[in-house]
């Protein structure tokens, strides 16, 4: 099982988020990557060293270390999420 640390940026990003269905919908997901790489909705992105959770519209970008998962940024999903 893995610890969950969020970035401060990424904390900024989820708070900007107006509608607290979406929020707390991003926030369990989020959760559930305590078991990762058992995990759903999780890709590698090619062009960097991370990866990314699909929550409906919103992609969550988070790196792997050893026993701590980083998140580091939360984005609507657009044509420059990536």
């Amino acid at each position: 099982m893995k610890r969950i640390e969020w970035k401060p940026r990424a904390l900024r990003q989820l708070r900007k988020i107006k509608n607290h269905e979406k929020r707390n919908l991003i926030y369990d997901a989020v959760d559930t990557l305590k078991y990762f790489p058992k995990c759903s909705n999780i890709k590698k992105l090619k062009s960097r060293n991370e990866y990314r959770l699909r929550v409906s519209n919103w992609r969550v970008i988070f790196t792997n270390s050893l026993k701590i998962l980083y998140i580091e940024e939360v984005k609507k999903r657009n044509e420059r999420t990536y």
